[in-house]
């Protein structure tokens, strides 16, 4: 049987789960050892890094960096903490959360604006990893590991049991090929909502790949209009979060009133049932945007992947951009990073080509001249001129399409 590794194509899906109060109490006691499991982890090797410092060969500092040592494993950790014994908590929740530890501190010597592993606060979000595994099985299915599809909804998770799912996963089960799950994440949002999230791998296509309608197109983004592209089309920036900002900040200002009030009472805000309503009421109004945000990406990504066999894109430093506070609501609510990462993977899923060009003077050149504003004494255009005649050739532009085509021309010259 093959590995996750091995297989050509890999996908993830995402369902939405409804867990039985019961199954509840277990999510919130594997997302608990978890959270104890990396918090460990964290603390131990921040013990091992002062120890390590001291020069003298001292007989009590190195047996208590080889004890911290074997202590960096599961099996050790659980022995040493009775509690992690519990039948209740499922044995790969403890590998996977060491497992992620090391995963963080490879990402931090890779890119170190990731930073090094934190300890992990206690808040209203769980969340613990599991996996499938095929002990005795030839083929891997979707139906036949430790991790199972029952029917179109009903899943099997070890420890917790049948779960009742809802999403795209109908779809996935008709495949007749081997199709093997890998890690599965159960967590719950501050919105108090459960989902499920799986790592599939095959050998053959999860979607089905036709024929690009039209060649290729170079994309402009921009605040004023979500994008325009190299075929001179506008869609039009929805501003999600701007037509809910004024009712969420009603709605955060009572809560804040009720936080202050349950302070000066001296009670707990997890024992205040007005302070929990009213977050979870805020909670709600968040992923409501979050939603529709995420809804609008996705439907725009795939249709521009699908009809078109080259797309081209400007590389976005969102990070910088929004040290501009002028612009910064804008440029977070329009969720540009989170577009252009949907463009990358869609890429790879549907064999088409996407790539990102410097957006160097993509706005100041003429397309059909190339001549540079700012540069023989004239003046750069600024965020206000929308529409601008080269002064070299006297063509009209309106500036969005034409930095559209320049993009699109920059990029097949990349490729070529």
């Amino acid at each position: 049987m093959k590995s996750m590794a091995k297989m050509k194509y890999h996908y993830g899906l995402k369902m939405r789960c409804y867990p039985s109060d019961q199954q509840k109490q277990l999510i919130k006691i594997n997302s608990d050892a978890s959270r104890f499991i990396y918090n460990e982890m964290v603390a131990i090797n921040k013990e091992l890094m002062q120890l390590r410092r001291v020069k003298l060969p001292i007989d009590i500092v190195r047996d208590r960096i080889k004890q911290l040592t074997m202590r960096q494993n599961a099996k050790q950790m659980s022995n040493h903490y009775q509690f992690l014994e519990d039948k209740r908590i499922d044995s790969l929740t403890k590998a996977n959360a060491i497992q992620n530890y090391r995963k963080a501190w490879n990402a931090f010597r890779k890119v170190h604006t990731a930073g090094v592993p934190k300890f992990h606060r206690k808040n209203y979000r769980w969340r613990y990893q599991t996996n499938c595994q095929y002990s005795g099985q030839k083929t891997a299915l979707l139906t036949n590991g430790t991790v199972c599809f029952l029917d179109n909804s009903h899943v099997k998770v070890p420890k917790i049991g049948l779960l009742r799912v809802a999403g795209s996963q109908a779809r996935l089960l008709k495949r007749i090929c081997e199709t093997r799950i890998g890690t599965v994440t159960l967590t719950k949002d501050s919105a108090d909502r459960f989902f499920l999230s799986m790592q599939l791998a095959s050998d053959e296509s999860f979607v089905k790949v036709a024929k690009a309608t039209h060649g290729h197109v170079g994309i402009d983004l921009n605040t004023d209009n979500f994008l325009t592209d190299s075929g001179g089309n506008i869609v039009p920036n929805p501003r999600y979060y701007r037509t809910i900002k004024g009712k969420l900040a009603k709605e955060q200002r009572i809560l804040s009133r009720r936080q202050q009030r349950a302070k000066k009472e001296h009670r707990s805000l997890r024992d205040s049932k007005n302070y929990q309503k009213q977050r979870l009421l805020v909670a709600k109004l968040h992923a409501k945007v979050m939603n529709q945000r995420h809804n609008f990406l996705q439907q725009i990504s795939t249709a521009l992947i699908k009809n078109h066999d080259l797309v081209v894109a400007e590389e976005l430093r969102s990070k910088n951009m929004l040290k501009n506070h002028a612009l910064a609501l804008s440029i977070s609510d329009v969720g540009w990073r989170t577009f252009l990462g949907m463009l990358a993977y869609k890429a790879k899923l549907y064999g088409r080509q996407f790539i990102t060009i410097n957006p160097r003077n993509t706005t100041q050149t003429c397309c059909d001249c190339g001549f540079v504003m700012g540069t023989n004494g004239t003046d750069k255009l600024t965020l206000d001129d929308r529409k601008w005649t080269c002064p070299n050739c006297g063509i009209h532009h309106i500036r969005d399409w034409n930095a559209a085509k320049n993009i699109l021309d920059k990029g097949i010259a990349k490729l070529a």
